[in-house]
């Protein structure tokens, strides 16, 4: 039961941290401004769901993936901790997503907003992706596999909260709370960036030097 739920804390902070649904949330006010309320939660929805049909199609395809194209998961683990860390270092800079949106472009974005670019990549990126491909093959059990797809399900309702709230939040917070947030959440995916480079190196190094099998932990 402990390592169950160690997994789904695992899960639902690696999840949020990556989806960061605050940072998401100022694009998606800017791009759905010239919308009314009902269009823009019609259009969060229709991202949300697309966002998690995506990610659970990884999720249960990863290891197909990994078998057509001969990755390890190792391997990908080591890309991926690169992919969160420079993730991670933009979030800490308050640089990840300030996309910016040409007003010229705005009406042409209106027709299909929420399946790109919100759902695919802002919601759904590399890095949650990524989270999903190698979090399904850390899950050692059945009932793993159901908290991890709980944990996406969980994180994407709370996502459509948020931008169905935006409006509000956003003045709530003001500039300067939204960049503190966006830090914070920053400073978390560096540090799961670090494990997973470090779980899918041990593994390989301790192939090459079979010496470091002993003390690995």
């Amino acid at each position: 039961m402990s390592e169950n739920l160690a997994f789904g804390l695992l899960a639902f902070t690696s999840y949020f941290s990556i989806v960061n649904p605050l940072s998401t949330m100022p694009v998606f006010m800017t791009m759905t401004s010239e919308l009314t309320k009902q269009q823009q939660r019609a259009t969060a929805k229709k991202a949300v769901i697309a966002a998690f049909l995506t990610m659970l199609a990884f999720a249960l395809s990863g290891q197909l993936l990994f078998s057509f194209f001969g990755i390890s998961a190792n391997a990908f683990r080591i890309v991926g901790g690169i992919i969160f860390f420079q993730m991670g270092s933009d979030m800490l800079q308050a640089r990840l997503g300030r996309i910016k949106v040409r007003e010229e472009e705005v009406k042409s974005y209106v027709t299909d907003i929420s399946i790109t670019p919100l759902a695919i990549p802002l919601i759904c990126g590399p890095g949650a992706i990524t989270n999903s491909i190698i979090l399904m093959q850390d899950a050692d059990n059945i009932a793993q596999k159901f908290i991890l797809i709980g944990s996406m399900a969980l994180i994407l309702a709370l996502t459509y909260a948020i931008l169905y709230a935006s409006s509000t939040i956003s003045k709530w917070l003001g500039e300067t709370g939204n960049k503190i947030m966006l830090r914070l959440m920053g400073l978390i995916v560096m540090v799961i960036a670090v494990e997973f480079f470090l779980s899918g190196l041990r593994p390989i190094l301790a192939s090459i030097f079979p010496s470091l099998a002993v003390v690995s932990p």
